[in-house]
Formats: C-alpha cells, structure tokens, sequence
C-alpha cells in the first residue's frame, strides 16, 4: 500500500507540498536543498556516507578534527544568502575569520611570498621579490577584476543551456584574454618566473593546470581581494551542520546512509530514485550533486542517455588528490593558517600529473594549519595539519593500496626538511585519502578530486548543463556542472537552480 510519502507525485499533489530529492550532501547539494525548500519543495537529501558533507565531510581522531575536504571560505555571501532565506543570519551559527595573509608561498629555494587582499601590501611584497614590478600587479589585478566581472558577477550564476549563451559572451571572453591559458596571460604581464607562479597557481585549487586552464580562471585573484579569505572556526563542517540545520528547519530531511542506485526516469522525464536497499522515494524533480560523469554514467538508464552524457566518458578529468592528516604533540607557532609549498619544478610537474599522468619523484604541497586560527580542533598544545599534494588521477594506473604508505613518507621527509622540523618525532596521529578512496567513498570518475577538468572546451556551454537536456526535470549541482569546482562555483551552481527548476506551484 503506498504512503502519503511513496505515492507518485499525480496521486498526492493536492495534499502536499511537491518533493525534490536531492542525490548527494556536498555543498552544492546542500545549497540547491535550502534553495528549493525555499520555494516551497519539500526536500529530502539522500547521502550514501555516514555523514552529511560529502567532501567536505569531517574525520575525528585522537581528539582531532580534521576537514576531509574544502578549507579555503571565499565569496562568504554566497552563505549568507541561504541563512537569509531561511530568515537567519550566518553571523549566528558560523564565525567565519577572515585570514591575513591569505597564504604565504614557500618556493624551493626558501624564499617566500605573502598574499593579502591589501594593494599596498602586495606592491610592497612584489617589489620586494623583483624589484621595478610594481606595476604589473596593478595592471594585473585589473586584468583579474575584469575576468571577476564578467564570469563571476555576470555569468557564474546564469545557466548555459544554449549555444548562444556561449557565442553572447565570447567576444567579451576574447578582449579580455580569455582564450589564453593562466600562465599564458601571467606572463605576459610578470617578468620573474616566482611572480608568474605565484599568481597563476590559482587553477589547482579547482582541479585544473595553470598551463591548460582558460585565463578565465585569473579572476579568483580578484575574488580573493575583494570578499576575502575566511577559515570557519570549528572547521568548514561547522558550516555543513548550519546549513543542515537550514532544511531541517525548513520541514526537509538529510539522511545518510541512503545509496542511490538509480534515477528514475519515465517518458523521459525524472520521477524519483531507486536505492540501493530496493526503496524507490518518487520525486516531482530530481538533483544530483553526484559526479557528472557518474550522474550520466552509471544513475541514468542507458535509454536515458543524450549526446552529452554519453561524452562524458571521454571527457578530461581533474588531477588526483593525495591527502594526509594528521597532528603532532607540539605547536609550530611561525606556520600560517595556509603555506604553499613549492618544488623545483612547476610547468613540468604539472606536465606529469595532466599530461604523462606519472607519479613524480618532486612535489608541491598545500599545508594547511587550522590551529593557527583555531585551538579548538586540537588537544591542548597540540597542532592539527592537512597536506595536499596534487597527482594524477586514477588514470594513470597507480597502485595506490601500495604507493600510499611510501608517498606519505616522502611528504613527511619534505615537510620536515622544509617549515615543521622534528616532524617525525612529533607525530600523534596520521590517516590519509588517496585517489582510489576519491573513486570509493565520493564515487568520483577517474577518482578525480574535482570533477571535470577546467579547461576551455570543457567550461560554460561545454560543461554539462544545470538542467539536463536528456531528462525533464532532472538537475545538476556541484564540481561537475557549470560554473565549476570551489566552494563559489558549486554554490553558484545551485543558485542556478532558481532560474531553470519550475515553481514549486506548477506541481499543484
């Protein structure tokens, strides 16, 4: 006998508000649950971990708590906007610290470099690096805030569903560099090569290579300046519990534990989800935060499958993540909240990990200490850490079941030769995440940690669409979808949602 909640949407629509299930609990699917419940769907998230989050879900251990995943808060707004939905303020549930300096970059001859969202300061500091270049940040930023105007103010909330969406902005694109690489329009700006680094790194912190990804992606260095670099205290899941206490409040649901096997699709248009237990929940409208490429591979029907989802087998996936936590029993008080560790190599590291897809002997390393702000997510005395070091993606046949163990060893040798002396000695507690657990736990494609890779071909029109063009009523948030990986895009993705997902009175 059906229920009032398993009965089809033509049955009970009279009697009840329309119901959108959500595939996946990663920020993007999160935000589109809040922003449907908004408008008058009720919600159900269905996360097949134990934990709401998905990459960005927390691990505890020996007293720490370490962020799996994001780390880096910018465009703070983009919360603020979902708490005032609900009528709340963010200020209220998360404090968000705004970091100064926003990183400091170690390059391999141990010089440094401090990024801040103050100009003087950043002429001072590239002055200071090479003398006389002063004035190519200046001309550089302009560049930047140009690219934040254009993709992120006007466009990294507007659907691309169409072609013409693309051909609309190209020439836009074309002023202003945007068919070049990062690199290509760093440097031609940038004389010092350390400069050209420094402010072209930027594509890897949504997955992509410098040398491979549109300039397009210089404008997070004008993101940066103007909202800033926030750390959320208690960790980023401080701000995943927010926002599920925002659907619950809302009359939605978040419940782990629920694997889809299946989207539900009749006379091409989405009905619901089957599980992987047998339960099928009926649906008026579908989301899936779930990898695109899983989204279209695997939870579609093949009958189901367009053009483009059928593309995205063959599609360029972002790099692998190799990611080691873990805390030592003293505090390193001169490490900033985030230190970027450089090798000696830059183009041809990057070469290995998206071209030739080999583990390196060198690496370059993201080293995040969340003490620095925070205490509270370590024993008393004690410092919790985050390393992450770009590589390939399962792609390239490594075993990581035994690489894993020898590569954290490299790293730890690394850190310790460089900014946290007597590591080895210190050292409480350690776990790490390769790419086979990315494939595992998150079912990421390729075991990829951001999705498709952000290149030009693969961005805006060319990336799969918010609204999929196969299945009616089906929809796409996240890393995989426009506009793209981060903490921004995915959330952009999902404010998307409020321009292609019908009213919820259409279903009445």
């Amino acid at each position: 006998m059906l229920t009032l909640d398993d009965a089809p949407p033509r049955v009970t629509a009279a009697r009840r508000r329309p119901r959108a299930v959500v595939i996946g609990s990663g920020f993007g699917g999160l935000a589109a649950a809040v922003r449907l419940g908004a408008r008058g769907y009720r919600v159900s998230v269905l996360e097949r971990l134990d934990q709401p989050g998905g990459r960005a879900r927390v691990h505890r251990q020996d007293g720490f708590t370490f962020d799996a995943g994001p780390t880096i808060v910018t465009a703070p707004f983009l919360f603020e906007e979902l708490w005032a939905l609900c009528g709340r303020r963010l200020a209220d549930d998360v404090t968000l610290v705004p970091m100064h300096p926003f990183y400091r970059i170690r390059f391999d001859d141990g010089a440094t470099f401090a990024m801040c969202g103050e100009a003087a300061a950043m002429r001072t500091e590239v002055e200071r690096l090479s003398p006389g270049e002063a004035p190519a940040y200046d001309r550089f930023m302009a560049l930047s805030d140009e690219l934040c105007r254009v993709g992120f103010e006007q466009l990294g909330a507007v659907p691309f569903g169409r072609l013409a969406d693309m051909l609309r902005i190209a020439p836009d694109l074309l002023r202003i560099g945007g068919h070049r690489s990062v690199y290509g329009l760093v440097s031609s700006v940038f004389r010092d090569e350390r400069l050209r680094t420094a402010f072209s790194f930027h594509p890897l912190l949504i997955g992509g290579s410098p040398f491979r990804a549109s300039a397009l992606y210089c404008l997070i260095a004008a993101l940066e300046r103007r909202w800033g670099v926030h750390s959320a205290l208690g960790g980023t899941g401080a701000l995943v519990r927010g926002l599920v206490s925002l659907i619950e409040g809302q009359g939605g649901e978040v419940r782990c534990g629920a694997e889809v096997e299946r989207i539900l699709v009749r006379d091409g248009t989405a009905r619901g989800v089957a599980l992987a237990d047998g339960t099928e929940i009926a649906a008026d409208v579908v989301v899936s935060n779930a990898d695109s490429a899983v989204t279209a591979l695997r939870l579609l029907p093949p009958e189901a499958r367009g053009r483009r989802e059928r593309r995205l087998a063959k599609a360029q996936s972002s790099m692998g993540l190799f990611v080691w936590y873990f805390g030592t029993r003293r505090r390193y008080p001169d490490l900033a909240h985030h230190t970027i560790l450089l090798g000696p190599r830059y183009r041809g590291l990057l070469d290995d990990i998206f071209g030739a897809k080999v583990l390196a002997e060198d690496m370059s390393l993201y080293l995040h200490r969340p003490t620095a702000t925070d205490p509270s997510v370590a024993p008393p005395g004690h410092d919790a850490f985050y390393v992450l070091a770009p590589v390939p993606n399962l792609a390239g046949g490594q075993d990581w079941a035994a690489l894993a163990e020898p590569y954290r060893r490299r790293i730890a040798a690394r850190l310790e030769a460089t900014v946290l002396p007597g590591l080895s000695d210190a050292l409480v507690t350690s776990r790490v995440t390769t790419p086979r657990d990315f494939a595992d736990d998150f079912l990421a494609f390729r075991g990829s940690g951001f999705g498709l890779e952000p290149i030009l071909t693969q961005s805006a029109y060319f990336r799969p669409h918010n609204r999929s063009g196969a299945v009616r009523h089906l929809y796409l948030v996240g890393a995989g979808t426009h506009p793209g990986a981060g903490l921004p895009g995915v959330l952009s993705s999902s404010k998307i949602l409020d321009r292609v997902v019908p009213d919820a009175a259409v279903f009445a």
